[in-house]
């Protein structure tokens, strides 16, 4: 089996990734993640996906390389991103209150011998609760979601502020959707117990 490299350096896609039970290292990709202008979320997510892990495949050759990335998309089509600070934050999850939000993860897995690339996107949606702004403001003091798109960790806390989710994956939530990256695996002939 060619080596396995996680093109990301979340922490949160390394726990999810540690659940498949396969050697693997991590490297963190130097790419710009700016949206192109006019560029669909689903296009962006997969975009950079596959950027992630092209970038890394000169220096990594006979790897499977692994790249991911994800949006959140209010249902009027606006892009939540990683908030970064607590009034970002706050703004995110007001906009999200109520209502429905739509998040993309991009998913690639890059053949780096042969040059194959698998790309995908695995959509999740996330019905909130209505969320007062205490509600809010405490959440974001307690869990500091600031580096998760859409400013909360549906791992810990935040699974309080829904009202119901669906979607295939729920891993795809987190930021590597598991089911479909095993489906990518095993076309490479990964063997996976």
């Amino acid at each position: 089996m060619p080596a396995l490299l996680l093109a990301s350096s979340s922490p949160y896609r390394r726990e999810l990734l540690e659940r498949l039970q396969l050697p693997f290292t991590w490297q963190s990709p130097s790419i710009d993640e700016s949206r192109r202008e006019g560029e669909a979320a689903i296009d962006l997510v997969k975009r950079l996906a596959e950027e992630k892990a092209r970038t890394l495949a000169a220096n990594h050759p006979n790897h499977l390389i692994i790249g991911s990335d994800q949006v959140a998309a209010l249902s009027d089509g606006q892009i939540l991103g990683k908030p970064h600070d607590l009034p970002r934050a706050q703004q995110q999850l007001r906009a999200a209150s109520g209502s429905s939000v739509t998040f993309l993860t991009g998913l690639a897995l890059l053949n780096s011998s042969t040059g194959k690339c698998q790309v995908e996107c695995v959509p999740f949606t996330v019905h909130f609760r209505p969320l007062s702004d205490e509600q809010i403001l405490r959440y974001l003091q307690r869990e500091q979601p600031f580096d998760c798109a859409g400013s909360f960790k549906s791992e810990g806390l935040g699974i309080s502020l829904f009202r119901s989710t669906e979607g295939e994956d729920a891993t795809s939530l987190v930021g590597l959707p598991l089911i479909r990256l095993v489906d990518m695996l095993l076309n490479e002939g990964v063997e996976i117990p």
